[in-house]
This record gives structure tokens, sequence and C-alpha cells, in this order.
């Protein structure tokens, strides 16, 4: 139930079950539910980035008395409140097949969380994990709870100037305004917690929940009247600023986090760190069992015997490291309540060297102090135990205590809404909230094949109506009226759409397509079956090769005659367009940086096909029936001489199998070896690249093992 005053004097009697189904972000992944509010109205759920409470806000009077009165409109809203409850109360897996594990209570802490485009807690493709991590949790009942920090100007919002140069846009965003509440006492006060900070400081943080299904996710936010200025901007920006201020986010994300779970009297036994950024969670864990009476060695191995860490980042130089100086700074008060010396400390984070200690390293102080590692693909479990080799010296490389649990994708949440249609049909609705035996998936061979090109030639479309739209909104906003007058001849929906969009990093090589600016040309220029590509994605602020990537793509859609396009703010909204809408998704990482890649999991459970280099899950997901291999799988030293070899593999592949594939059709129009490779797409991948599939693997091999430690350790 969402808590404002002015909403609850504002609603009509009959349209308060609104506040409700606003209060649980569930409409965020379920399609009837977030009906009810456009149905409210279109225009204004549109433009609040699909906010239930700014649209309450901002909807008039009048059209609430409209909307009490509408018979049809009560009965939709009646409808989604009972099939709310219906979700929230009916048995779940893990109470069916762990009724034995009943006490067990998980706490899973992530820097960001990606639940709806309206709650600017993201960036990338770390936090749409946790979202969907969160969702499953939701369905399948797992006993967890969630911890992150609230930004009040998210990550940010992109533009670019006539160039192709991006520029950042930060928004403050009012969490007053969001589908949130704050945490209070009985009494009306603020639940809020404190963290001591140097000069005797100490930093205050409310607490905001956002209810996710069954799952709770709580934000801390430090932004309080009492906070002194500096210390309200730490949960101002999301990876922003400098090295200081993300030490200080870190520490209340890890310790402030384990003292909200306190606080809130919520008893957890086992804590999954996702990523390293919530690392000195370990720190607060270690010192409230010294607090028992342990010793710190005795409560360091308690807290490791109970913690999961999964490691994202297939590259050393991809971790937060802190120097010991700076640490000191603000981790002396901690580390002299232990009772260790500052050295004992270190180490529990980085390798001796001769002549001290190297920047504290926050993936290996997790790694050294969780006794459950685990990578996001076996590709990348393997390369994380390479990695890490050095910690285990006598091992042989496959004993190394690292596995993997191959990420997924929540399918309800990335199901275009006709293919969804569809699979109801077929499948029966048991597919979105719960695992279907593979056998149950092999229904979809049996669909016409106009059933399945129909529902993708509707999503299709409404990708191709939003694409020239923000391209004319770019067009007007920087005066390329060259750009405006061709906005209605883009995209022709006939012709291969193929779409790259992810965060703009050198390794993800967004400009391995223009490497023969003449092949490629051809390709897209071809009179009688042309190809079209989309492009989107954001650099970091501070990286600016990646910000050169994004210009030279725009650059290269210039020079391709207005075949090529590159779409502005890649969000939450934009990326289910586009992974619902391309015909073929495309992923040029170079093996093996490309830790997982679930972007292309979004595309592949909705039959869109994938031509990608053999990383990540591609690398144990592809099969030649469900899309297409770019080289031949090996990695080389020689980045210009993989370049060069990868590059050649995607022009054959495009010439010799893509293209014409896709425009071989029947008398009907249909392309029926295409329509029968997105049938083989979902019917292989869906199954098995879902977060139901992953959050199973994580409970039945990390958290019932943690929890039973947990036990022993009592």
């Amino acid at each position: 139930m969402i808590e404002r005053p002015d909403l609850s004097e504002k609603i009509p009697p009959p349209l308060k079950p609104l506040l409700e189904l606003a209060g649980n972000l569930r409409w965020s992944w379920h399609a009837p539910a977030a009906a009810v509010f456009e149905r409210v109205d279109p225009s204004l759920w549109s433009r609040s980035l699909h906010n239930p409470v700014n649209l309450l806000r901002q909807v008039t009077p009048e059209r609430l008395q409209s909307l009490e009165r509408d018979s049809d409109f009560l009965s939709l809203l009646d409808a989604a409140i009972r099939d709310l409850h219906r979700y929230l109360e009916r048995p779940t897996w893990f109470q069916t097949q762990h009724a034995d594990a009943s006490a067990l209570r998980v706490a899973y802490f992530s820097a960001e969380y990606g639940i709806a485009e309206c709650l600017p807690v993201y960036s990338g493709g770390l936090g749409i994990l946790a979202g969907d991590h969160l969702r499953a949790a939701s369905d399948m009942g797992i006993p967890l709870t969630a911890i992150g920090l609230g930004y009040r100007s998210g990550y940010f919002r992109q533009a670019l100037d006539e160039h192709g140069a991006q520029t950042e846009i930060y928004d403050d965003f009012a969490f007053d305004n969001m589908p949130v509440n704050l945490v209070r006492h009985a009494d009306g006060s603020l639940k809020t917690i404190e963290v001591p900070f140097p000069d005797g400081r100490r930093v205050r943080l409310q607490i905001w929940l956002a209810q996710v299904g069954r799952v709770p996710l709580y934000l801390l936010d430090s932004n309080l009247d009492e906070n002194d200025d500096a210390d309200r901007e730490i949960t101002r920006h999301l990876y922003g600023g400098d090295q200081d201020t993300r030490l200080r986010q870190e520490i209340l994300l890890g310790i402030g986090g384990v003292r909200a779970l306190s606080l809130l009297g919520i008893g957890v036994q086992v804590f999954h760190l996702n990523e390293g950024h919530s690392a000195f969670l370990i720190v607060e864990r270690v010192q409230d069992a010294m607090h028992e009476g342990l010793d710190f060695e005795t409560a360091r191995r308690r807290v490791s015997s109970t913690s999961i860490f999964t490691t994202h980042t297939p590259e050393p130089a991809g971790f937060d490291h802190f120097g010991p100086d700076h640490l000191w700074h603000y981790l002396q008060p901690y580390v002299n309540e232990m009772g260790i010396t500052f050295e004992r400390f270190l180490a529990l984070g980085t390798a001796s060297q001769p002549d001290g200690y190297r920047p504290l390293n926050m993936a290996l102080l997790a790694l050294r102090n969780s006794d459950y590692r685990n990578g996001v693909s076996r590709l990348h479990g393997r390369v994380a135990r390479s990695m890490w080799r050095g910690e285990w010296p006598h091992a042989a490389e496959d004993r190394i205590p690292i596995g993997s649990v191959t990420n997924g994708v929540h399918l309800e949440n990335w199901m275009s809404p006709e293919m969804g249609r569809v699979l109801d049909e077929r499948l029966g609705p048991e597919w979105r909230e719960s695992e279907l035996e593979a056998a149950a998936w092999n229904r979809i061979d049996d669909i016409p094949d106009e059933v399945i090109w129909s529902a993708h030639r509707a999503a299709k479309q409404r990708l191709l109506e939003s694409a020239r739209g923000r391209i004319a909104d770019y067009a007007a906003r920087v005066g390329r009226a060259e750009d405006a007058a061709h906005v209605d001849s883009l995209f022709e929906p006939e012709r291969l759409l193929i779409g790259f969009a992810r965060r703009f990093a050198p390794y993800k090589r967004a400009t391995l397509l223009a490497h023969d600016r003449e092949r490629i040309k051809n390709l897209i220029q071809n009179a009688d079956r042309p190809v079209q590509f989309v492009f989107a994605g954001k650099a970091h602020p501070q990286n600016q090769e990646g910000k050169d990537l994004i210009r030279d793509v725009t650059a290269f859609a210039r020079d391709m005659g207005h075949h090529v396009a590159f779409l502005e703010e890649y969000d939450i909204e934009l990326a289910r367009l586009l992974v619902q809408g391309v015909d073929v998704w495309l992923n040029t990482p170079r093996r093996p940086q490309e830790a997982s890649g679930t972007s292309g999991m979004k595309a592949a459970v909705n039959g869109v096909l994938n031509l990608s280099v053999l990383d990540g899950w591609w690398a144990e997901g592809y099969q030649p029936e469900v899309g297409w291999a770019i080289g031949d799988g090996e990695a080389a030293v020689d980045h210009a001489a993989q370049d060069e070899r990868e590059a050649r593999s995607l022009y054959e592949q495009l010439e010799s199998a893509v293209v014409p594939a896709f425009y071989d059709r029947g008398d009907d129009g249909i392309p029926h070896r295409w329509t029968a490779m997105m049938k083989a797409s979902i019917r292989v991948l869906a199954p098995v690249y879902n977060t139901h599939r992953m959050v199973r693997e994580y409970t039945e091999t990390y958290y019932l093992e943690a929890g039973k430690s947990a036990l022993v350790n009592k």
C-alpha cells in the first residue's frame, strides 16, 4: 500500500485499491496490473515513466470521478487486486519443495537494482540481473530480503549532441514521488540507523521499502537534514563521484545494510553478495559475532561459512580498490574494536608485498571471506578459477572452489505481450510464475508459423514506432534537418533489423561491424535484401573510450545512408522494445571478457535469433538451430588479429546464413526456415536461461547449504 496522505485524500473510496496495487512492484512485470494504470490516463502513464504514484498525483479529479463511475474500470481494478492477492497467497516452490527449511532467511546485497524505469537505482546489466533475481525469488517463495542504496539522482540520463558526443544529465528524483514507502516506527517516527565516520561524525540513514512481489527491497538513503551536506550527497549518484564517494557508499551499503537488517528485526542466516561492492558487510558481521564472545578468527570463519559471493567481472581491473591510508581514515574504529592490527585487516583483501600492502581489493575481500563463490556462466567460472588460482596455489585448477551459476532472465518480465499470449494459449499461464518441464516447451513446435511470425511482427512494429519518435525528437533537439526528413522512411518493417544494445566499453567492440566499410555497406544498401541496424547504450561518464565508441557508431550511422541509427537513453523500457522487436541480436565481445551477458537471453526467449561471439552464456547456449556463432571460440593475445578474424566471420555469417534465411519466403510471405529457428530458440533456450532455474540453483547449491552452517554455528 502506498502511504501518502495527499493521495489518500485525493483518491475516491471506490478507487482506493489503486494505492494497494501501486504499492507492490509486481505491476512492473505483470501486464494486467500495469494495464490498470495505463487505463487511468495513457498519456500520463507514459510521461511518468510508468510511475503509478506520479500518475495518481497528476491525474485530474474529474478523471478520477469518471473512473469511479466506470463499471468496466472498476471490474478491471478488482480483478487486478484479486490476482495480486492470489499471487501472494498461493503455495510456492520453496514452501512445497523445502518445507523443512522454513526457518531459512537470506539477505541479498547489491549496489543496484533494475526493477522499473521509474525507480532509477540501476545502471546496467548487474542491476537488471539483480532485479530479475528478486522477481524470481518472489515467484518461487524464496525467503529473501534485499538491501541496496537509494540514489536520488540515479545513474544519468543520456543525450547526444549533433556530433554524437554523449552528455550526462542528472536529475533529482523525489523518493516521495516513487512507488516506495519510508519505514517508520509505530508512532510514525522514522526508523533510522547510524554509521560512524571520521572526525566523530555519525551518518544517519533513512530506509525506503520497495515491495517486489513477496520480496522486500530496502534502500538506504543519507539525504537527511541532520547529516552535513557532504554526507547527504553520499547516496545521490550511482557510480558517480570520486574514490572517496565510492568508499563511503560501499561502507553504507555493507555496514549500514547489516545494521538495517538488525533494526528491522529480520533474522538473517545467509548473506549473498552480488559483486564485491557490499563486502564491508563482512566487517560488520565479524564485529557482531565478536560481541557474542568469539575471537576474531572464529568470528571470521562463522561469517565465511554463511556468505555467498557472486562475481560478474572477468578482468582484475574491473574490481574496486581502496588504498591503505584511505581505508584507515574510515575504518580505524572498526579495526580497533575487532582487536586486530591494521595489517591483519588489510590481509583480508590484499596481497602481501615486501614493501607493504597493495590497495584492498573488494572482490578479494569477498572471495577470501565467503565459503561459497561463483561466476555467472560456465566459461566465466573457468576464467574466475584461473584469475584467482593464486589463492589456492597447490590446487589443480578444476579443484579451485569457485563454481558457476549461469545467469538467466525473468521470462514474464521480458517476454513481449504478443508472444506471451501465444505461450499462454499453448503452454498455459504456468510458464509465468514457475518452471515448466522441458517437455512442455516442446509444444511450441506445434504453433503455426504464421502465429509466431504475427506475434513477432507486432513487437517489431511497436519498436519501429518508438524508434522513429526518438529519432525525430533527437533531430529536432540538435537541429539535424536531414535526419528529420528521413524519419518516416527509417526502419521499414519488411527489412531485416539487427540490434546491438549494451554498455559501451572497448571490449564489447561496438564498431566491429564497421571493420570493412564497403562490405557492410553492400549488405545495408542491397536493393533486394537490405539490412538495417539499431544501436543503443551508455558509456560510463568517466570512460572516454566508451564515449568515443558512441561517437564512432553515430558517424557510421550517418555514413550508411539512414539505414543505421543510434537510440538515446538506453533504459528498461527501451531494452524491452529492442529485445522483443529486432530480428537478430548482435553481440561482439572480445572473448573471454563477457562474464555472462543477459541481453541475448532476453532476445532469445522472444524468438529473436542471436548472432554472437562464443563468449559468456552463448558459449554454452549456442546450437546451430537457435542462432549463429561469430568466430571459432578461441581467444587471442593479438587483439588486432582477433578483431580481423572475427569481423570476417561476422560478415560471412550475415552474407551466407542470416540474410538468406530471413528473406527466404514462402508463397504466403512467411520465412518458414526463420520461424522454425525462432520456435527452436524459445523451446531450447527459455527453459534453461531463466531466473527461475538460476534462483533454484542458488537455493539448492548455496542458500540451503550455507543455512545448515548457520544452524551448526548457533
